[in-house]
């Protein structure tokens, strides 16, 4: 029931847009994704399921966009400037994004247990909702280490890796200082470009 159940993700997050998670009614949801109660039961199991899976929706979202990121240009250096740019825009753009990197989750969100949780759901994606979520250290880990297989060829000595790590792990650190505090002229873009030693890629 795959389009089922993004159907009832989106209109999860479009309830959550609207008002504070406390008060998003599983009937609410059901009725304006077109199912029935039961299904959404059926599919996430609780509440907290379909928050849970909600979350890691938007994790897998924003993953996907650092890897768009990193794909759309050949040039290492635009490769994590296109990365930090996104990992700020996503996080102005998707509360549950920044809450993600940042650790930082509102009363008005829901905020799912980073740890794994018993899963009884025959549903695979509920499982894997249920199993542990990122948190931003992770994120950081996920990102940087992505970056560093993008960028490192095979045949990279080790000394260089670990520079090029320090390199993608500082990109990754001060785009999330800018969901924190949004930069002045120059952007994300700017900053990185300046950060970064000479010798990237």
């Amino acid at each position: 029931m795959p389009a089922a159940r993004e159907s009832l993700l989106d209109a999860a997050y479009t309830a959550l847009v609207r008002r504070p998670w406390s008060a998003v009614r599983m009937v609410d949801v059901a009725a304006a994704a077109g199912v029935s109660r039961q299904t959404l039961y059926n599919e996430f199991g609780s509440k907290d399921g379909l928050a849970r899976a909600l979350v890691r929706r938007e994790a897998d979202g924003y993953l996907a966009g650092v890897e768009r990121a990193l794909a759309g240009h050949s040039d290492p250096c635009e490769r994590l400037t296109a990365t930090a740019e996104w990992t700020a825009s996503a996080a102005r753009d998707n509360v549950l994004v920044r809450a993600m990197l940042t650790g930082c989750w509102s009363e008005r969100l829901p905020a799912p247990a980073l740890t794994a949780v018993p899963s009884s759901s025959a549903v695979p994606a509920q499982r894997r909702a249920d199993g542990p979520l990122p948190s931003p250290g992770d994120f950081v880990a996920l990102v940087r280490d992505r970056a560093v297989s993008v960028l490192a060829g095979p045949a990279t000595p080790t000394s260089a890796t670990a520079d090029l790590a320090r390199s993608c792990e500082l990109v990754v650190r001060l785009a999330l200082s800018c969901v924190a505090a949004p930069p002045g002229e120059g952007g994300v873009a700017g900053l990185v470009r300046s950060a970064l030693p000479r010798h990237v890629g």
